[in-house]
């Protein structure tokens, strides 16, 4: 019987996530990271006991361990738990686990899925239906990652980078897209494209599944789903979709029409019309579960945001800065395209590479990424874990950007030059966004503690 969890790599944020479900459950947790951080510090004020450093010692009287696809086989935990015959399980084992007798719904694809996870979660806790939540980001109408509900619905972010998504067996899943991403993992974008029609697969028969139509490599593998399911899309073709849109700033009003009916008017306080594709998926998992139309509306309307998602950093009559966590040249597209609504004189961004393996295979669409730009700033790629791959760096993409807009300013800095070199070259009116998945967002409230001072 398992009563102490140990979790290698406590501080990351799905596994501080797990990590709070397990304690609320009553069992005695540890963990390791190589680094505090606010995850850490919250889970040792929740009593999990925080080793920083991994170290074969400190899963001394530890009954199973978790870790997830970031920790490598020469981890001294992940040895000495192999030489005790300590159970180990993946991160998503663990929280399929978690799952079991409740009514799971899940949120999968290669982008959008903690927003989306986010508001399905708003949604239901709006409606009063106590659920218990896991969420890759930091959900500001609660405050925390995760949260353990007294209701019958579990809703969880599912991650596809491991391949790990197809532990789960939902009765609801919402799939947002298939994008050439994680394909140091899956080798093909064939072999990522049929882990998603397995995940889908997984879905269960008395459920539904919600995707969006105007995904081509999803609509493809609809096309062999025998399952009830329903479309979300910006575009004809979907049974769920948008009319009379206005984007005002980050946030925006549609109509709603389902099945060529009209449903209601909704505010979501979000930006970008992609933010409407997503909130179409929740809308009609709400219309499928039930739930009166209000709480849909007070949900999307009352969404506080997540962290690292156009997240408003610093705002006066000269400045504002945001931050946002997107890393794939698709998402950086779509969050680009949304700030242009906030209509400022000049958009500079600070852009970190996540991933030697992502810039290898991305980097002539990561050079079409900032052609709406006034200034970019590219600094040197954050590893995440992986070892440099030779010919592959930062460097390579400025001087192709510089190469193809030579009319652009575009600069590459170290990240510990980046603040001054920002406050040298701002001008009122400049709108100055942070991207990237790594560690970027420290930088992004010191800048703005600077331009504040």
């Amino acid at each position: 019987m398992t009563k102490h969890y140990h979790l290698i790599g406590i501080g990351g944020i799905g596994m501080s996530g797990i990590a709070q479900l397990l304690l609320r459950l009553g069992y005695k947790v540890s963990g390791s990271d190589l680094k505090e951080n606010k995850n850490t510090v919250k889970l040792k004020n929740l009593g999990a006991e925080i080793f920083i450093g991994h170290n074969s010692g400190n899963i001394k009287g530890v009954d199973k361990v978790v870790y997830s696809s970031a920790i490598k086989e020469d981890n001294p935990e992940i040895k000495e738990a192999k030489r005790l015959k300590i159970p180990l399980i993946m991160r998503a084992q663990a929280l399929a686990q978690l799952m079991q007798a409740k009514s799971v719904i899940t949120v999968a694809g290669s982008h959008g899925k903690t927003t989306v996870t986010s508001l399905v979660s708003c949604l239901l806790l709006e409606a009063g239906f106590s659920p218990t939540v896991a969420i890759g980001g930091i959900l500001k109408n609660i405050g925390t990652n995760a949260c353990m509900g007294s209701g019958e619905f579990f809703v969880a972010e599912a991650d596809e980078s491991d391949g790990s998504f197809l532990y789960y067996k939902p009765k609801f899943s919402i799939i947002t897209n298939i994008d050439y991403e994680h394909l140091n993992y899956y080798k093909s974008f064939e072999k990522e494209v049929e882990a998603f029609r397995k995940f889908l697969g997984a879905t269960d028969k008395d459920g539904c599944a919600f995707c969006c139509s105007d995904d081509l490599n999803l609509k493809g593998i609809l096309k062999e789903y025998k399952n009830k399911y329903i479309l979300f899309g910006l575009k004809p073709g979907a049974d769920i979709y948008p009319r009379n849109i206005r984007l005002d700033g980050l946030s925006s009003e549609f109509d709603c029409f389902f099945k060529n009916k009209f449903v209601a008017r909704f505010s979501l306080s979000l930006g970008g019309e992609h933010n409407i594709s997503n909130a179409l998926s929740v809308i009609a998992l709400g219309l499928e579960l039930g739930i009166a139309l209000k709480f849909i509306k007070s949900a999307l309307l009352g969404y506080k945001g997540v962290g690292r998602r156009l997240e408003i950093k610093f705002k006066d009559e000269r400045y504002m800065v945001i931050d946002d966590y997107a890393h794939h040249p698709t998402q950086i597209k779509a969050t680009l395209k949304a700030i242009t609504n906030l209509k400022a004189k000049r958009v500079v961004v600070i852009f970190q590479p996540h991933r030697f393996t992502r810039m290898q295979l991305l980097f002539e669409e990561f050079t079409k990424s900032f052609d709406n730009v006034g200034c970019l700033i590219i600094t040197d790629i954050y590893p995440a874990s992986e070892s440099p791959i030779p010919g592959v760096n930062s460097f390579n993409l400025y001087e192709k950007i510089k190469e193809r807009t030579q009319d652009k300013k575009v600069y590459f800095i170290p990240k510990e030059g980046i603040i001054n070199k920002v406050l040298e070259i701002i001008r009122p009116g400049d709108l100055i966004i942070t991207l990237g998945a790594g560690d970027i967002a420290r930088l992004s409230d010191e800048l703005a503690e600077r331009i504040k001072g």
